[in-house]
């Protein structure tokens, strides 16, 4: 995974990172992503994978949110920079944390994650959304996702149910995977109200 220096993010004050109790009370729902410029995101895009290079990423799309005043737009244009033909972001925690920090946080009472998505024109495949599968000296204790979306041009609300899995340490709160197998001209798509309840 590329670790990114994401200075650039804090200088226009795009994202938020806090520190979390270290007595396990966490207060649901943790926002990854609720608007623009929100006090309540939580986790930085920092954790880009594969053909980073071929990600383009809008923390503030005012065209079309599903809620507030803005959304995410992503765009993966698919040219294979760096001959993975795949690419992915991770929102992490802290930024730049791809498993070598020791900053997980117990997720053990989150019941799942919910978020909105659509595509610029509809048929768009992701192959994955997930929570967890940071590696490293701290491995997240887990990974949850949903796999092979098919996204449609209007908004949809998306679940991953997160029953059942050891979440007591997780530092990669949500990422995106998109690949040129399923998508060989690349694709844009939005997000929107992105947290973990």
């Amino acid at each position: 995974m590329k670790r990114f220096i994401v200075v650039f993010l804090f200088a226009f004050g795009l994202y938020h990172t806090y520190l979390f109790a270290q007595d396990d009370s966490i207060q649901f729902p943790i926002y990854v992503y609720e608007d623009f410029e929100s006090s309540k995101n939580h986790g930085v895009p920092s954790g880009w994978m594969g053909d980073y290079r071929d990600i383009l990423l809008n923390l503030n799309y005012k065209d079309n949110p599903y809620s507030g005043k803005s959304c995410l737009k992503i765009t993966y244009t698919a040219k294979g920079s760096r001959k993975a033909y795949w690419a992915g972001i991770m929102w992490q925690y802290p930024a730049n944390n791809d498993g070598a920090i020791n900053s997980g946080i117990n997720l053990g009472q989150a019941k799942k994650v919910i978020f909105w998505a659509r595509g610029k024109k509809g048929g768009e495949i992701i192959d994955s959304f997930s929570l967890g599968g940071a590696i490293g000296s701290y491995p997240d204790s887990d990974s949850v996702s949903i796999k092979n979306i098919v996204l449609s041009k209007e908004w949809k609300e998306y679940e991953i149910d997160l029953k059942g899995h050891d979440l007591r340490y997780i530092s990669g709160f949500f990422s995106v995977v998109a690949s040129k197998y399923k998508n060989p001209k690349g694709l844009t798509f939005y997000l929107d109200e992105v947290r973990i309840e």
